[in-house]
């Protein structure tokens, strides 16, 4: 039998085995989409690092104090690292030498915390609730701020390094999101990187016999030291100050002199937006698909970082309904997301 270049995260693999010795799995794992070929495919580089190329490019796994995805194109000198028991989280995104995610280290390796950094995922709910309830037919329940989602592990269901580098997770409802959120679901992300782009598609199935509300948002971390240098094209008008609860008209500008700013921009005429950090010559391009209806900025005075976080729904939204999607029984929805890094 040929060496099959394949990765799944249920292998076991011998410690033993270096990078110059072939692999041939005894039993390849079907959820993986494999390419046979007469070259080694799998290499252990140590006891704890697994490593699967090919043409396309590489992944690695690294097993430190959490397993650690990092999709490789070597051809393009980019990466894209991915924690799946940190909340499925894109930890990292480098490209050409250069971070383009934020990332607060001592927060992330503190598993009491939430992540500061990265692109945590948002879900059933962005932002905070009020006391952080919500009513659904009759009885309150609870959920914490940003939901569970970037709380909980989430399971690999398969890399690819066929015409392009993806991971493949998914997180599915059980007896503890239920107690917070009476629905069954799965949640089913694909991680994508390729040259100075990287995208998340989204699917999530409603496995309830009733309909399913929710909202579905992402929270990038965009590294900005001087956020004097920095500047937006954003997609509105007007926004409305989380903090104050006022509605204003938008210029394109912020005062970085305010110890925050918490911004939901609605009503948005286009699915894209951009960021520029002069400094440093960055320039990120943000693209959602049309049912991200809502952006937010948010940053800190004094914190090298600003968010823009493309949202389905407001905050509250489970209480209020505003902007809340519902998905049917049995039915699916599909949402995207896309960011291109360029280089001056």
């Amino acid at each position: 039998m040929a060496p099959v270049r394949c990765l799944s995260p249920f292998w076991a693999y011998d410690p033993s085995v270096t990078a110059d010795r072939e692999v041939t799995p005894k039993h390849p794992p079907q959820v993986s989409r494999c390419e046979k070929s007469p070259r080694p495919a799998i290499a252990l580089r140590h006891r704890d690092e697994l490593t699967i190329e090919t043409t396309m490019g590489k992944v690695a796994i690294h097993r430190g104090q959490y397993s650690t995805y990092r999709l490789i194109d070597n051809a393009n000198q980019a990466y894209l690292e991915v924690v799946p028991e940190r909340g499925g989280i894109i930890s990292q995104w480098h490209y050409r030498g250069h971070d383009l995610l934020y990332m607060n280290r001592d927060r992330f390796n503190d598993p009491s915390l939430s992540v500061r950094g990265g692109i945590p995922i948002l879900f059933p709910i962005c932002g905070n609730l009020p006391n952080d309830t919500y009513q659904y037919n009759g009885q309150t329940y609870q959920l914490p701020q940003h939901g569970f989602a970037r709380n909980l592990p989430w399971t690999v269901l398969e890399t690819q390094t066929e015409g392009s580098l993806a991971i493949v997770l998914r997180l599915s409802s059980n007896d503890a999101t239920k107690a917070v959120y009476p629905f069954d679901f799965q949640l089913t992300l694909t991680y994508g990187i390729r040259d100075n782009q990287l995208s998340i598609a989204c699917h999530l199935e409603n496995q309830s016999a009733e309909a399913m509300p929710f909202v579905l948002g992402f929270h990038p971390y965009f590294p900005i030291q001087d956020k004097g240098q920095l500047s937006l094209e954003l997609p509105s008008t007007s926004l409305t100050d989380q903090i104050t609860q006022e509605t204003q008209p938008f210029f394109g500008k912020f005062d970085f002199k305010r110890d925050e700013i918490d911004v939901c921009l609605g009503k948005l005429s286009a699915q894209q937006a951009s960021l520029t950090n002069a400094s440093k010559g960055h320039r990120w391009e943000l693209g959602y698909s049309e049912d991200f209806k809502n952006l937010i900025f948010w940053t800190q005075k004094g914190q090298d970082y600003v968010c823009l976080e493309p949202w389905t729904a407001p905050r509250n939204a489970l209480n209020t309904g505003q902007g809340l999607i519902q998905i049917p029984p049995g039915s699916s929805h599909e949402s995207h997301i896309t960011m291109a890094a360029h280089l001056e």
